[in-house]
C-alpha cells in the first residue's frame, strides 16, 4: 500500500502528464508573459529584446480575431505599459492624460518610428535654406 505522500506525488505526476497547453489559446500565453514581465525591469527588458513587443502585437491581433475582448484589452494595456517604459527611459513625460480607456495612446506609428524629433544641437542655416 502506498503512503499518503506517495499517492499525492503520483496524483500530481498524473495531472502533469495529462495537462496540455491547448487549454488556452497561444495568444493568452504571450499576453500573460508580457504582463508578468512588466513587474520586473530586467524581465521587461528581456521580453523586449526577445522580440516580445512584436509577439505581443500579434497576440493582440489574434485575440481580436478570436473575438476575445478581455485578453485583447489586457494586451493593449500591457503594450501601453511598455510604451510608458520606453518614454520614461527616453526622459519623456509620463503624463497619461492622452491615454484611451484601453490604454492606447494612438502612438503606435510614432513608437516604432526610428526617426523622431529630439532635443539636440540645431543645424545652422546654409545657402540651401536648411536648418
Amino acid at each position: 500500500m502506498d503512503s499518503p505522500g506517495t499517492r499525492r506525488i503520483k496524483r500530481t505526476l498524473e495531472e502533469l502528464a495529462a495537462r496540455t497547453d491547448t487549454d488556452r489559446p497561444p495568444y493568452v500565453t504571450i499576453i500573460d508573459e508580457a504582463a508578468a514581465a512588466c513587474a520586473d525591469l530586467e524581465r521587461a527588458a528581456g521580453f523586449v529584446d526577445a522580440d516580445g513587443l512584436e509577439r505581443l502585437d500579434t497576440a493582440i491581433e489574434s485575440a481580436i480575431d478570436d473575438d476575445a475582448p478581455e485578453p485583447a484589452a489586457r494586451g493593449r494595456r500591457t503594450r501601453s505599459a511598455y510604451r510608458r517604459f520606453r518614454r520614461a527611459a527616453a526622459g519623456e513625460s509620463l503624463d497619461d492624460a492622452g491615454l484611451g480607456d484601453d490604454g492606447s495612446d494612438g502612438s503606435a506609428d510614432r513608437e516604432t518610428d526610428q526617426f523622431h524629433s529630439a532635443g539636440g544641437t540645431a543645424k545652422r542655416r546654409t545657402a540651401q535654406g536648411s536648418q
